[in-house]
Protein backbone atom coordinates (compact mmCIF):
# COMPACT_ATOMS: atom_id res chain seq x y z
CA UNK A 1 0.00 0.00 0.00
CA UNK A 2 1.40 3.46 -0.90
CA UNK A 3 2.12 5.23 2.19
CA UNK A 4 1.31 8.84 0.64
CA UNK A 5 3.35 10.37 3.83
CA UNK A 6 6.51 9.11 2.35
CA UNK A 7 5.66 9.89 -1.55
CA UNK A 8 7.60 12.72 -2.77
CA UNK A 9 8.28 13.44 -6.74
CA UNK A 10 11.45 11.25 -6.65
CA UNK A 11 9.39 8.29 -5.81
CA UNK A 12 6.61 9.04 -8.33
CA UNK A 13 9.69 8.36 -10.95
CA UNK A 14 9.96 4.72 -10.14
CA UNK A 15 6.09 4.32 -9.32
CA UNK A 16 4.40 5.75 -12.68
CA UNK A 17 6.87 3.41 -15.26
CA UNK A 18 6.46 0.84 -13.32
CA UNK A 19 2.50 1.22 -13.24
CA UNK A 20 3.03 1.86 -17.36
CA UNK A 21 4.96 -1.06 -17.98
CA UNK A 22 2.48 -3.32 -15.78
CA UNK A 23 -0.52 -1.65 -18.18
CA UNK A 24 1.39 -2.61 -21.73
CA UNK A 25 2.65 -5.84 -20.36
CA UNK A 26 -1.13 -6.52 -20.22
CA UNK A 27 -2.35 -5.02 -23.35
CA UNK A 28 0.20 -7.01 -24.76
CA UNK A 29 -0.42 -10.16 -23.62
CA UNK A 30 -4.17 -9.32 -24.63
CA UNK A 31 -2.90 -8.86 -28.80
CA UNK A 32 -1.73 -12.29 -28.89
CA UNK A 33 -4.93 -13.06 -29.98
CA UNK A 34 -6.95 -10.60 -32.51
CA UNK A 35 -10.25 -9.75 -31.70
CA UNK A 36 -13.33 -8.11 -32.92
CA UNK A 37 -13.19 -4.22 -31.54
CA UNK A 38 -15.87 -2.46 -29.83
CA UNK A 39 -16.63 1.10 -31.37
CA UNK A 40 -13.82 1.12 -33.39
CA UNK A 41 -14.09 5.15 -33.96
CA UNK A 42 -14.99 6.58 -30.51
CA UNK A 43 -11.63 8.00 -30.11
CA UNK A 44 -11.51 9.87 -33.28
CA UNK A 45 -14.51 12.42 -32.74
CA UNK A 46 -13.46 16.17 -32.23
CA UNK A 47 -14.40 16.05 -28.72
CA UNK A 48 -15.53 13.12 -26.35
CA UNK A 49 -17.93 13.72 -23.34
CA UNK A 50 -18.57 11.52 -20.42
CA UNK A 51 -18.60 11.39 -16.70
CA UNK A 52 -16.93 10.02 -13.79
CA UNK A 53 -17.19 8.95 -10.07
CA UNK A 54 -15.04 7.79 -7.33
CA UNK A 55 -12.97 7.71 -4.25
CA UNK A 56 -9.90 9.79 -2.89
CA UNK A 57 -7.58 10.44 0.09
CA UNK A 58 -6.79 13.55 1.32
CA UNK A 59 -4.18 14.75 3.41
CA UNK A 60 -2.12 17.69 4.55
CA UNK A 61 1.87 18.17 5.13
CA UNK A 62 2.11 20.39 8.01
CA UNK A 63 5.44 21.65 8.84
CA UNK A 64 5.78 22.66 12.59
CA UNK A 65 7.37 25.54 13.86
CA UNK A 66 8.44 23.46 17.64
CA UNK A 67 8.14 26.91 19.33
CA UNK A 68 7.33 26.24 23.16
CA UNK A 69 4.34 28.26 24.86
CA UNK A 70 4.61 30.87 27.88
CA UNK A 71 3.38 27.28 29.75
CA UNK A 72 6.44 25.52 28.93
CA UNK A 73 4.42 22.88 25.76
CA UNK A 74 5.59 22.60 22.62
CA UNK A 75 2.97 21.14 20.28
CA UNK A 76 3.15 19.18 16.69
CA UNK A 77 0.48 19.07 14.32
CA UNK A 78 0.02 15.75 11.99
CA UNK A 79 -2.77 13.89 9.98
CA UNK A 80 -1.84 10.16 11.62
CA UNK A 81 -4.70 8.74 9.17
CA UNK A 82 -7.01 8.81 6.09
CA UNK A 83 -10.43 9.10 5.52
CA UNK A 84 -11.65 8.08 1.88
CA UNK A 85 -13.60 10.75 0.19
CA UNK A 86 -16.07 10.40 -2.48
CA UNK A 87 -15.52 11.85 -5.95
CA UNK A 88 -18.29 13.19 -9.13
CA UNK A 89 -17.42 15.23 -12.34
CA UNK A 90 -17.42 15.45 -15.75
CA UNK A 91 -15.46 14.87 -18.54
CA UNK A 92 -14.44 16.91 -21.96
CA UNK A 93 -11.72 15.59 -23.76
CA UNK A 94 -10.48 17.09 -26.82
CA UNK A 95 -8.66 15.15 -30.03
CA UNK A 96 -4.93 16.62 -30.86
CA UNK A 97 -3.43 13.79 -32.65
CA UNK A 98 -3.58 9.46 -32.84
CA UNK A 99 -1.90 9.78 -29.26
CA UNK A 100 -2.35 12.89 -27.81
CA UNK A 101 -5.81 14.76 -26.44
CA UNK A 102 -6.17 17.15 -23.89
CA UNK A 103 -9.26 17.24 -21.31
CA UNK A 104 -11.00 19.35 -18.97
CA UNK A 105 -12.22 17.42 -16.02
CA UNK A 106 -14.45 19.57 -13.47
CA UNK A 107 -15.20 17.95 -10.86
CA UNK A 108 -16.39 17.89 -6.64
CA UNK A 109 -14.56 15.89 -4.21
CA UNK A 110 -16.11 15.53 -0.81
CA UNK A 111 -13.52 14.37 2.18
CA UNK A 112 -12.17 15.31 5.69
CA UNK A 113 -9.01 15.42 7.11
CA UNK A 114 -8.36 14.68 10.74
CA UNK A 115 -5.39 17.13 12.23
CA UNK A 116 -4.02 15.51 15.82
CA UNK A 117 -1.93 18.40 17.83
CA UNK A 118 0.16 16.44 20.65
CA UNK A 119 2.06 18.00 23.28
CA UNK A 120 5.71 16.96 22.92
CA UNK A 121 6.27 16.26 26.66
CA UNK A 122 2.90 15.84 28.74
CA UNK A 123 1.41 13.38 26.25
CA UNK A 124 -1.97 16.10 25.68
CA UNK A 125 -3.72 16.34 22.68
CA UNK A 126 -6.24 18.27 20.52
CA UNK A 127 -8.24 17.21 17.36
CA UNK A 128 -9.43 19.66 14.78
CA UNK A 129 -11.98 17.85 11.89
CA UNK A 130 -11.43 20.06 8.59
CA UNK A 131 -14.15 18.70 6.39
CA UNK A 132 -13.12 20.14 2.27
CA UNK A 133 -15.57 20.31 -0.66
CA UNK A 134 -13.16 20.78 -3.46
CA UNK A 135 -14.07 22.31 -6.80
CA UNK A 136 -11.57 21.38 -8.80
CA UNK A 137 -10.71 21.97 -12.75
CA UNK A 138 -8.35 19.76 -14.19
CA UNK A 139 -6.86 20.70 -17.68
CA UNK A 140 -4.66 17.72 -18.42
CA UNK A 141 -2.59 16.22 -21.41
CA UNK A 142 -3.48 12.45 -21.87
CA UNK A 143 -0.90 10.54 -23.87
CA UNK A 144 -2.10 7.50 -24.57
CA UNK A 145 -0.23 4.27 -26.01
CA UNK A 146 -1.45 2.36 -29.55
CA UNK A 147 -4.80 0.56 -28.92
CA UNK A 148 -4.65 -3.43 -28.93
CA UNK A 149 -7.77 -4.88 -29.58
CA UNK A 150 -10.10 -3.20 -26.64
CA UNK A 151 -7.40 -2.01 -24.51
CA UNK A 152 -5.46 1.43 -24.72
CA UNK A 153 -3.33 1.85 -21.67
CA UNK A 154 -2.18 6.12 -21.10
CA UNK A 155 -0.20 8.49 -18.86
CA UNK A 156 -1.83 11.71 -18.21
CA UNK A 157 -0.33 15.11 -16.20
CA UNK A 158 -1.54 18.41 -15.86
CA UNK A 159 -2.38 21.15 -13.52
CA UNK A 160 -5.79 21.91 -11.69
CA UNK A 161 -7.08 25.00 -9.83
CA UNK A 162 -9.08 24.24 -6.69
CA UNK A 163 -11.30 25.94 -4.21
CA UNK A 164 -12.71 24.99 -1.11
CA UNK A 165 -16.42 25.98 -0.49
CA UNK A 166 -16.19 24.29 2.97
CA UNK A 167 -13.66 26.30 4.86
CA UNK A 168 -14.67 27.43 8.72
CA UNK A 169 -13.19 30.00 10.28
CA UNK A 170 -12.90 30.31 14.49
CA UNK A 171 -10.51 26.95 14.36
CA UNK A 172 -7.18 26.35 15.54
CA UNK A 173 -6.31 26.54 11.94
CA UNK A 174 -7.38 28.26 9.33
CA UNK A 175 -6.84 27.50 5.50
CA UNK A 176 -7.02 29.44 2.38
CA UNK A 177 -10.23 28.09 0.15
CA UNK A 178 -7.62 28.17 -3.24
CA UNK A 179 -4.98 26.41 -4.29
CA UNK A 180 -3.55 24.48 -7.84
CA UNK A 181 -2.40 20.84 -7.74
CA UNK A 182 0.09 19.18 -9.90
CA UNK A 183 -1.72 15.84 -11.36
CA UNK A 184 -0.20 12.76 -12.49
CA UNK A 185 -1.24 9.28 -12.91
CA UNK A 186 -2.19 6.42 -15.49
CA UNK A 187 -5.22 4.85 -16.36
CA UNK A 188 -6.44 2.62 -19.16
CA UNK A 189 -9.40 2.55 -21.68
CA UNK A 190 -11.62 -0.22 -21.79
CA UNK A 191 -13.76 -0.26 -24.99
CA UNK A 192 -16.83 -2.50 -23.99
CA UNK A 193 -19.85 -2.64 -26.55
CA UNK A 194 -21.97 0.13 -25.39
CA UNK A 195 -19.85 2.92 -23.89
CA UNK A 196 -15.97 3.06 -22.82
CA UNK A 197 -14.89 2.32 -19.37
CA UNK A 198 -11.78 3.86 -17.76
CA UNK A 199 -10.36 3.33 -14.67
CA UNK A 200 -7.58 5.99 -13.49
CA UNK A 201 -4.93 6.07 -10.53
CA UNK A 202 -3.64 9.77 -10.15
CA UNK A 203 -1.64 11.47 -7.37
CA UNK A 204 -2.28 15.69 -6.75
CA UNK A 205 0.72 17.88 -5.12
CA UNK A 206 -0.95 21.01 -4.18
CA UNK A 207 1.89 24.08 -4.78
CA UNK A 208 0.21 27.13 -2.24
CA UNK A 209 0.84 27.12 1.51
CA UNK A 210 -2.51 26.96 2.36
CA UNK A 211 -1.89 28.17 6.02
CA UNK A 212 -3.86 31.67 6.88
CA UNK A 213 -1.94 33.76 9.40
CA UNK A 214 -3.96 36.35 9.80
CA UNK A 215 -6.23 35.23 12.58
CA UNK A 216 -8.42 38.42 13.14
CA UNK A 217 -11.55 35.67 13.39
CA UNK A 218 -10.28 33.76 16.14
CA UNK A 219 -12.54 34.20 19.06
CA UNK A 220 -11.10 31.77 21.25
CA UNK A 221 -7.53 32.78 22.74
CA UNK A 222 -7.00 29.65 23.90
CA UNK A 223 -6.73 28.07 20.35
CA UNK A 224 -3.23 30.31 19.78
CA UNK A 225 -1.03 27.49 21.35
CA UNK A 226 -2.22 25.24 18.51
CA UNK A 227 -2.02 27.94 15.59
CA UNK A 228 1.93 28.89 16.41
CA UNK A 229 2.30 25.70 15.94
CA UNK A 230 2.54 25.42 12.61
CA UNK A 231 4.12 27.42 10.16
CA UNK A 232 3.53 25.73 6.78
CA UNK A 233 0.37 23.61 5.23
CA UNK A 234 0.29 21.50 1.77
CA UNK A 235 -2.12 19.67 0.55
CA UNK A 236 -2.26 16.27 -1.59
CA UNK A 237 -4.30 13.74 -2.92
CA UNK A 238 -4.61 10.07 -4.31
CA UNK A 239 -7.62 10.13 -6.39
CA UNK A 240 -8.93 6.76 -7.98
CA UNK A 241 -11.72 7.35 -10.79
CA UNK A 242 -14.05 5.67 -13.24
CA UNK A 243 -14.38 7.46 -16.42
CA UNK A 244 -17.55 6.33 -18.61
CA UNK A 245 -18.19 7.81 -21.79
Amino acid sequence: MIDLKQLRMTDLKRILPLLLAALMAFTTASAQQQRVQNRPYIDQRRWHYGFLAGIHTQDYRLVNTGITTEAGQTWFADVPEYSPGFSVGVLGELYLTRLLALRIVPTLHFGDKRVVFREQTGGEQYVQNMKSAYLSIPVDLKFAAERVNNYRPYVMAGIAPTYDFSVKKHGALLVYPFDCYVELGVGCDFYLPYFKLIPELKFCFGLSNLLNTRRTDLTDLSLTQYTQAVSKITSRMIVLSFYFE
